[in-house]
């Protein structure tokens, strides 16, 4: 598998990577299945070692101590007991699950136990790339950032992350300006943590149905050397083709209130899909693969990280790293209508 760096220390990873949430957190959860999502995590594995010529693929695989919660960073760890040297690791901190809320928790001594914490339950003396999930309102961030230095100084984590705060109230509340000013706040946090200690990676959402990142998230990124992990690029599986209008989802699963997951804008964006089945098939690919290869296709630094609960959609993923897009698929796919969701 092609090979990508992240941030100024030059982390090697294999261009896709794993996001491992809907094994463990917010999909269907009848069908979380731990030794089946085991099996996943050995074959995307497998598949990133083949195509790197058996030198291993360096695969991100990508979790949280709040999936679960904690039962994510549990099943990796069942994995990386045995291949650790051939994963890339990153986990996050900084949000705590309750009953019936989300919180978040930037206090310094907080993110020290939760790093201690997420170390046990992966099986490995240190961290790849830690990330911060949520800066807390309440605790300056560059306290929170300071406290995660430390952590790369006591040898426990490699390098550090941020997750960009999430755009989808802002774009409901700015009709008609899609991509515009929704990653200001991430940007103003990029801006103060960097003068503490260098982000390696920021990671956000970025899909063919969400490109709102191509407009200043990435270009900062690009500019400053910083990597960019590409969440959701498969637009929470309906840029797969898999998914039909109405087909209803389980309480538990968050499409079930996303608000382009209804019958009425599902059916509406279709041809987002239909573009990317036309384009795949000049490649011989799927759907999926055509949208993870435009992912890539937008810059050396992106990394798409598709989740996957299954050992097939794991290994087609991986085999997108293999792809690439000409100008005029790259074009077909620029001139696609944008996605449409409830709140359009």
């Amino acid at each position: 598998m092609e090979r990508r760096t992240i941030g100024a220390g030059a982390l090697e990873v294999g261009a896709v990577g794993l996001g491992c949430m809907p094994m463990s957190w917010a999909y269907t959860g009848s069908r979380q299945r731990g030794d089946a999502s085991v099996r996943t995590v050995h074959a995307a594995l497998d598949a990133a070692g083949a195509a790197g010529g058996g030198r291993g693929g360096g695969m991100l695989l990508d979790t949280a101590d709040m999936y679960g919660p904690f039962t994510n960073e549990l099943l990796i760890g069942r994995v990386l007991k045995e291949r650790r040297a051939e994963a890339f690791v990153s986990t996050k901190c900084g949000l705590l699950v309750g009953e019936q809320h989300i919180v978040a928790n930037g206090r310094p001594g907080y993110v020290k136990r939760a790093c201690d914490a997420s170390l046990r339950r992966l099986q490995t003396d240190t961290i790849d790339l830690y990330q911060l999930h949520r800066a807390d309102p309440e605790i300056p961030i560059e306290e929170t950032w300071g406290a995660m230095a430390e952590l790369v100084a006591a040898g426990k984590v490699r390098a550090l992350g941020l997750c960009a705060v999430g755009a989808r109230a802002q774009r409901r509340s700015a009709p008609g300006r899609p991509g515009r000013g929704l990653h200001d706040l991430t940007i103003r946090q990029l801006e103060r943590v960097q003068q503490v200690f260098p982000v390696s990676a920021v990671q956000a959402e970025l899909s063919v149905w969400s490109p709102e990142a191509l407009d200043a998230l990435l270009p900062w990124c690009v500019a400053r050397g910083v990597g960019f992990l590409a969440a959701m690029p498969l637009g929470n599986g309906f840029l797969t083709g898999t998914l039909k209008p109405g087909m209803g989802f389980e309480p538990d699963d968050l499409r079930a209130r996303h608000p382009r997951f209804t019958a009425e804008m599902m059916a509406a964006n279709q041809p987002l899909v239909v573009g990317l089945r036309r384009v795949a098939e000049r490649h011989g690919a799927t759907p999926a693969q055509a949208a993870l290869a435009w992912v890539l296709a937008q810059g050396r630094q992106v990394v798409p990280i598709p989740g996957a609960k299954r050992e097939r959609w794991a290994v087609e993923n991986a085999g997108a790293a293999a792809i690439r897009l000409t100008e005029r698929d790259l074009a077909e796919i620029a001139a696609l209508p944008p996605a449409l969701g409830s709140w359009d």
